[in-house]
């Protein structure tokens, strides 16, 4: 609670007064009767302008309110506490002034040493109010129930108090004040220990002398002192003598802060209390800290009458402070250095996550435009705002380009991609990395590069249009063969680093390599079409029969494995289908499948003994003897053709190790031809097969695959056949034979071996 509200009609105490909290000293006898006058006159003053404004506390300087002891003004004349700071306000609670000096007492639970009420004692206070003074007293505060509950913000618990007053006013004025202070002891200082206790507030009161109170008087010339306490004496080493009568500034000195100077004086000019830290100077010459708090006081006319200065060296305070500050920005510094480190940790880690997911991204992909893709969004938006790649051919002609927009800006910059890869300039930073191999950094990009950079102003218009203000090209190097250009571009206000350089030199290395790779087993793919096209023949025609086959390697560096088919006509008219698996998945099977297939495409013309199981024998002995394959599965169907129109072709079946073909009835219905097996060929060159005549109405297709099509994870292979037939079945009833063949082959998922189906049909 503030302690206006107990401000009572003689509250209107000079703030020079404030100027004894130490202890009232004349700087000389000669001074004191015109000191004490001036003194009593400015409290004089103060009343009066308080009942003219109706606002005691005007008259009060804040930092008597501050200060951090217990402070009443006792009017001698009523023997009444007339004035109470806010410290003393809390240790006697809600008490309404004026006051009797024991009913205050009494109120704060006051006692001596021994507990005794105040009033039954000899009371310092009393004497004080007397116009005594008291250089000091121990009391002890023992608040009672009922004050507890009344106060606001009591001790709760009981203390010792230094009591030290004096006199404000002179003996013959019409106004007799005095000052009490009263000091506290530190919570928890000496607990339990009387002696220590009165030792301590001795301290606490030699402390409280040290503010110096100065007054000043702004009507003479200069505002220049005219009263002291002896703690500015001992503060600043500066007699009374020696200062009364000149302007406080000779405290000042070189080192002394001109703001804080300035500060003062605008408040003295506009006539404002101020309260400020400043380094000033001891009379040895020495600096100490002084904080300073300046109150105007006015008189009953409102006239400025003097200035209230209260004076507390802090040197020791502002070098604790000074020590924590420095304490703090180390810690701030430190902090800062950590914060930097983990920003540089979690930037390198960032980077070394980019690193590693550009290379399990771009290793993903066979496929060149799909890696162009996947290249581009890695470095947009996380390097930059757009990027554009230009590839060049073995002999540096630009053969593609590529392109990426954070704001789906595609079309434009499509179209700038296009038009400057046709005309790369010598001054072009992608021209400049495709001769020299090494990255080009333009931090700042100004109008004079737009114009040296873009041959053309409909290319130097489109890059003003998507905007850039920093541009970055790395080569595109692999296996030392230049693939490219990558030029990297931002359009906000930013501009590229060398960090960023180096982690586009790394991420274009690794983009190289992909490339590269793609380009070999683009290279190889071309090899293996051309082999399967050799290898695998083109269905002929012949007549009384439709025929269509298809094929697809499981192999992913070339399209080619060891399955093969063959349709041939024989020379006594028969048709011979076969179907066979050599064990592999590359090149190396797809070759040793070309050697078998040619053998048993001799071994079919051979008519001596047309028989397919002994086709398939003289295969097995011929593929043994001359070591041109290791193992396969081979069926073979020798079709014999009606004798006469419309009657039933003969099929004549063998088989090899090889799964069942299926039979397409000319009504849809799809049955297997499992009842003929024979053991591989490669296993044992003195084995003999046997063969099985089946007679089929004309409509009907024979349906002949590998094992591809029916192995599945999980499943055996009666579930694989059973699941291709209700393929092959659910086709139109006048499905064409590659009709069939795309049923059979259209629902293969997780297919992990090659597949070569034939479908031939019986007209």
């Amino acid at each position: 609670m503030r302690d206006e509200s107990f401000a009572p009609p003689h509250e209107g105490v000079p703030p020079e007064a404030v100027a004894v909290l130490a202890g009232t000293q004349v700087p000389g006898a000669a001074r004191e009767q015109a000191q004490q006058a001036s003194i009593v006159g400015a409290a004089e003053a103060a009343v009066s302008h308080r009942a003219a404004q109706g606002d005691a506390q005007a008259a009060l300087p804040a930092v008597l309110r501050s200060v951090p002891v217990a402070v009443l003004v006792i009017d001698q004349v009523a023997g009444t506490v007339v004035y109470a700071n806010t410290a003393a306000v809390e240790l006697a609670g809600n008490v309404q002034l004026p006051v009797p000096v024991d009913a205050w007492g009494a109120s704060a639970g006051l006692t001596d040493l021994t507990g005794s009420p105040l009033a039954s004692t000899r009371n310092p206070l009393s004497a004080v109010a007397t116009g005594r003074p008291l250089a000091g007293e121990a009391v002890r505060l023992t608040p009672s129930r009922s004050s507890n509950e009344t106060r606001a913000g009591a001790a709760d618990q009981e203390q010792l108090l230094w009591v030290t007053g004096f006199p404000l006013s002179q003996d013959s004025g019409e106004q007799q004040l005095s000052l009490v202070v009263f000091l506290q002891l530190e919570a928890g200082d000496a607990l339990g220990d009387p002696e220590a206790q009165l030792q301590a507030l001795r301290e606490r009161a030699v402390l409280a002398t040290d503010i110096a109170f100065t007054i000043t008087d702004p009507r003479q010339p200069d505002d220049p002192l005219v009263w002291v306490n002896p703690s500015f004496t001992r503060i600043t080493g500066y007699p009374a003598e020696e200062v009364i009568g000149i302007n406080c500034r000779f405290l000042q000195g070189p080192a002394t802060d001109p703001a804080q100077v300035d500060e003062i004086r605008k408040a003295l000019e506009e006539q404002q209390p101020v309260t400020t830290t400043l380094l000033n100077y001891r009379h040895d010459g020495m600096v100490f800290w002084n904080q300073l708090s300046i109150t105007p006081v006015f008189d009953g006319e409102g006239e400025l009458v003097s200035f209230v200065g209260v004076q507390t060296d802090v040197t020791e305070r502002v070098r604790v402070e000074d020590e924590r500050a420095a304490a703090f920005a180390a810690e701030r510094s430190a902090r800062r250095e950590a914060e930097q480190s983990r920003a540089e940790a979690e930037q390198a880690q960032s980077r070394l996550a980019l690193m590693a997911e550009a290379t399990s991204t771009l290793s993903a992909t066979l496929d060149m435009s799909e890696l162009f893709d996947r290249l581009a969004s890695l470095c947009v938006p996380l390097l930059a705002d757009w990027v554009f790649l230009t590839m060049v051919d073995e002999h540096g002609t630009v053969r593609e380009t590529a392109s990426r927009h954070r704001d789906g800006r595609e079309s434009d910059l499509h179209e700038l991609a296009v038009q400057h890869a046709m005309n790369l300039p010598a001054a072009s930073p992608a021209r400049r990395s495709l001769t020299t191999a090494e990255p080009v950094l333009v931090e700042r990009v100004t109008d004079d590069w737009v114009r040296r950079v873009f041959a053309t102003p409909a290319t130097a218009d489109l890059f003003a249009r998507l905007g850039g203000s920093s541009v970055l090209t790395v080569p595109l190097v692999a296996r030392r063969r230049m693939l490219g250009a990558m030029a990297l571009v931002t359009s906000a206000d930013r501009a590229f680093s060398t960090e960023d350089l180096e982690l586009a030199r790394d991420l274009s290395r690794r983009a190289a390599m992909a490339m590269d790779n793609v380009r070999l087993y683009q290279q190889e793919h071309t090899v293996a079409e051309t082999l399967q096209r050799t290898l695998l023949p083109e269905i002929p025609e012949i007549p009384g029969i439709a025929a269509a086959a298809h094929y697809l390697s499981a192999s992913t560096a070339a399209d080619v494995g060891g399955d093969f088919y063959d349709l041939l006509s024989l020379p006594d008219g028969a048709i011979g289908i076969a179907v066979g698996d050599v064990v592999g998945h590359d090149l190396a099977a797809a070759a040793e499948m070309g050697h078998l297939r040619g053998l048993l495409r001799a071994c079919m013309w051979d008519v001596g003994d047309p028989d397919p199981g002994a086709v398939l024998d003289r295969l097995d002995r011929l593929v043994q003897g001359l070591q041109v394959a290791q193992m396969a599965t081979i069926v073979y169907v020798r079709a014999v053709r009606p004798a006469r129109p419309g009657g039933n072709w003969r099929l004549e079946l063998g088989n090899a190790g090889h799964p069942p073909m299926l039979l397409r009835d000319p009504d849809g219905t799809v049955r297997a031809l499992d009842g003929v097996t024979g053991l591989l060929v490669g296993v044992d060159a003195s084995t003999r097969r046997k063969s099985v005549v089946e007679e089929v109405p004309p409509g009907t297709t024979l349906v002949a695959y590998t094992d591809g099509l029916i192995e599945r994870p999980g499943e055996d292979l009666d579930q694989g056949i059973a699941s291709l037939a209700a393929r092959v079945a659910a086709a139109p009833v006048d499905a064409t034979p590659a009709e069939l063949c795309r049923h059979a082959v259209g629902a293969t998922p997780d297919r992990r071996d090659d597949v070569a189906v034939i479908a031939v049909r019986f007209d």
